[in-house]
């Protein structure tokens, strides 16, 4: 008898076990707003056995002429019995784009000073901290001294110089919060001029790869991850900016602890492009060449992307996008990850002989999936650089509809 039961206790905890597992990941991974052109009962995610169970059990009839409400709540439910989550739909029309895929170089000037480190001045007697006796931290971005508007780095150089040694009065922003110091400049012996002991940037440039072109207001989006300070890791701020036209001339294969990297540079100096928004996300901005007869592709709604194989588009050479077969080996839906969606590996051998995998400027390669734009490669991995991180389209497309088309006019 206790054998039947410790054997009828094993085969319980045998079904309830990946039962619990798979419910746990599906209410973890899956989103709880979905969007979408057309309503339907399946999900696909590649992963569980989900679907959608609507409130209204005419919602799918009701909807099909796409007339009425735009949001429709449903249950996400595991094998049509179990309830995970609700989920909030939206009805949108499907995006149509031109993949990208081409090389471009960035221009980016920054909105104030931002602090790549902080640094001591030697009086010759002691060491003095001045910037970090004030507070400034690497990362924070100086947007004035003395109540003047700063735009370059000579302007606060100029302002250091000619303190002779009195407080002078700095507005910051640390982590989005502003704030006021003060700091006392530090007579350097070593070059006889006074010195804040800080480092600052007021621009950076780069070469990425373009995601995608959307015709319908001229704009574009690339690198799929945002421009960040290369010592503290938080995004630029932008002032301003643009792209211009980029010559690929060589790649520095990626090997397992060293990622490569496209190398190149700037064909000109002629602007292709502005620069409007730089989000975790990637860049956007008003493209100047537009090109009316290219071909346009469908953007992917996220639940569309699927485990499997799919294309990405890159350039490695000749400035020439071309198709290489990757796999898209995970994905996460949820909500609280917006960028790093998925994990994707190469599998074309023509791009592990010629680049070892992903390498750097390879950045926002646009990835194709049953003829659809599913997203952007983003990142590589160090100790794999066959595998990577990629971001969903859709979460791309949404930050450039952030940006007002008045700003997308006036741009151009």
């Amino acid at each position: 008898m206790k054998g039947s039961v410790k054997f009828f206790t094993a085969c319980i905890s045998i079904i309830l076990i990946p039962l619990f597992v798979m419910y746990s990941v599906s209410v973890f991974f899956t989103p709880s707003k979905l969007k979408t052109d057309k309503l339907t009962n399946t999900f696909l995610n590649g992963s569980f056995p989900l679907s959608l169970s609507y409130s209204n059990t005419n919602a799918l009839a009701v909807h099909a002429d796409n007339t009425s409400s735009k949001n429709v709540s449903a249950k996400l439910m595991m094998f049509n019995i179990f309830p995970v989550k609700e989920v909030n739909i939206s009805l949108e029309e499907r995006k149509y784009v031109i993949p990208g895929g081409i090389p471009f170089g960035i221009r980016l000037y920054t909105n104030g000073l931002v602090v790549t480190e902080t640094t001591s001045v030697s009086s010759g007697i002691s060491e003095s901290y001045p910037a970090q006796d004030a507070g400034i931290k690497s990362g924070d971005v100086i947007r004035s001294v003395n109540d003047k508007t700063l735009t370059s780095n000579e302007q606060l150089l100029r302002a250091v110089e000619e303190s002779d040694g009195q407080p002078i009065k700095i507005d910051a922003i640390h982590e989005n919060s502003p704030y006021s110091t003060t700091i006392t400049p530090v007579f350097d012996n070593s070059i006889g001029k006074y010195r804040a002991g800080l480092y600052v940037r007021d621009s950076c440039a780069g070469i990425g790869t373009m995601t995608y072109i959307d015709p319908s207001n001229g704009s574009y989006a690339g690198l799929g991850h945002g421009i960040c300070d290369s010592e503290s890791g938080r995004l630029m701020p932008l002032l301003s900016g643009d792209i211009v036209r980029a010559d690929i001339t060589s790649v520095r294969k990626s090997i397992c602890g060293s990622p490569g990297s496209l190398n190149g540079h700037f064909n000109g100096t002629t602007a292709i492009g502005s620069l409007l928004l730089n989000s975790e996300h990637g860049v956007y901005g008003k493209y100047y060449l537009p090109d009316k007869n290219a071909k346009t592709i469908p953007v992917a709604f996220k639940q569309e992307t699927v485990k499997g194989g799919a294309s990405l588009l890159t350039s490695v050479e000749n400035n020439i996008p071309l198709y290489y077969d990757i796999e898209i080996e995970e994905i996460s839906y949820n909500d609280l990850n917006t960028s790093k969606n998925m994990i994707v590996k190469v599998t074309d051998e023509r791009l592990l002989k010629k680049a070892g995998g992903i390498v750097q400027g390879m950045s926002g390669s646009p990835i194709i999936q049953n003829g659809r734009l599913v997203g952007a490669v983003t990142h590589v991995f160090v100790n794999d650089p066959t595998r990577g991180y990629a971001v969903f389209a859709e979460n791309m497309l949404e930050y450039s509809e952030n940006i007002p088309q008045t700003i997308y006019n006036r741009a151009a």
